[in-house]
C-alpha cells in the first residue's frame, strides 16, 4: 500500500531505543532548512520490544509520514524495514552511515546494544553536580560558591543568563550567573574569581519585549505596579541600563556576547568558545618566561 502525503505538511516519525534526544536534534536541524515546512514530530523513545514496536507501527499507519530510526537491535530493524514497506513510507536509520564509518576505523564489530551511550559514569555525576551547583546559585545566591564556577556570567534581569547556565551545567559546566542591577554594589566576590567572567547583552527592545511577558506571567502589580509606567520597561531607561551594564564589562575586561538573535544553544556554544580562549591565555602567560 502506498499512501499519499502532503509534501508541504509531514508527520515525521522518530523511533529510538533511548531517549531520542539525537533524532530530535537531527530532524529539527534538518526541517529548519526548509522555509514554511509544516511538520508534527511523532516520537517514540525507548523502543526494546516487538510489543512496542507494534504500537508505532500502529501510529505510523494512522498519520502516515517518514521514519527516522536509530533502533540498533537487528530484529526489530527488520519488522520495521518491512513494515515501513509494505505502508509505502520513507525509512531512514540514521545511525547507520557513522557506524559503519566507525567500525572500518576501529576494525571491531559493532555490538547493537541500546542505550549505551547513557551510563552512569564520571561524566554524569559531574552534569548532576553541576545542575545542584546552578540551582544554588541562581540569580546572585550563595556567591561565596563563587570559587567552585567555571564560569560567570553577568548581566541585566531577563538577560538569559539562567536558561544558559542549566543548558552548560547539562554540559557539566558549573556556571554562575550575577544579576547586574544599576546603582548596586557588583559583589565583592568577583574582583577574586579564578574563572572567566562573561556578560551578556540584548537589544532594548527586544529586553523589553521579555521582561513585559514576564509581568504578565507573575502579576505586574505584584512588584512593579503599572507595567508601562516601571523604569522595568520604560525604553530609555532600560537603554541606559544596557549602557551601564556594558561599560561596566568594558571597563572589567569581560567579554559581552550579544544574545539578542541567538539561541540559548548557540549563546551556550559562544560561552565556551571564550572559556577556551580565557583557559589558552592562562596557560601561554604561564609558559611565558618572566
Amino acid at each position: 500500500m502506498n499512501l499519499i502525503m502532503d509534501p508541504h505538511k509531514l508527520n515525521i516519525h522518530l523511533i529510538s531505543d533511548a531517549t531520542g534526544d539525537t533524532l530530535t536534534a537531527l530532524a529539527r536541524a534538518a526541517v529548519a532548512q526548509f522555509d514554511e515546512a509544516q511538520v508534527s514530530y511523532h516520537r517514540w523513545s525507548l523502543i526494546r520490544s516487538r510489543l512496542q514496536l507494534h504500537r508505532v507501527l500502529e501510529g505510523i499507519q494512522a498519520e502516515p509520514g517518514p521514519v527516522l530510526c536509530s533502533l540498533v537491535d537487528d530484529a526489530l530493524r527488520h519488522e520495521l524495514d518491512d513494515a515501513c514497506a509494505r505502508m509505502g513510507v520513507p525509512l531512514q536509520h540514521v545511525l547507520d552511515p557513522l557506524l559503519e564509518m566507525l567500525q572500518a576505523q576501529f576494525g571491531s564489530p559493532v555490538k547493537h546494544k541500546p542505550g549505551r551511550q547513557y551510563v552512569l559514569d564520571a561524566d554524569y555525576f559531574r552534569r548532576i553536580d553541576a545542575m545542584h551547583f546552578v540551582i544554588s546559585h541562581d540569580d546572585g545566591q550563595a556567591n561565596r560558591g563563587i570559587s567552585e564556577a567555571d564560569v560567570v556570567l553577568v548581566g541585566v534581569s531577563r538577560s538569559s543568563k539562567t536558561p544558559t547556565c542549566f543548558y552548560l551545567a547539562n554540559r557539566g559546566i558549573k556556571a554562575l550567573n550575577v544579576p547586574l542591577v544599576p546603582n548596586t554594589p557588583v559583589p565583592q566576590e568577583l574582583e577574586h574569581v579564578s574563572c572567566p567572567i562573561i556578560g551578556l547583552t540584548i537589544d532594548p527592545k527586544s529586553l523589553i519585549d521579555i521582561r513585559r511577558h514576564r509581568l504578565k506571567l507573575i502579576g505586574t502589580n505584584e512588584i512593579f505596579g503599572r507595567a508601562d509606567s516601571s523604569d522595568y520597561v520604560d525604553y530609555e531607561a532600560v537603554e541606559k541600563e544596557l549602557l551601564w551594564a556594558r561599560r561596566l564589562c568594558n571597563e572589567r575586561g569581560w567579554p559581552a556576547i550579544d544574545v539578542t538573535r541567538r539561541s540559548i544553544e548557540e549563546t551556550a556554544a559562544t560561552v565556551l568558545k571564550l572559556m577556551d580562549n580565557w583557559h589558552n591565555k592562562r596557560a601561554s602567560a604561564a609558559q611565558t618566561p618572566v
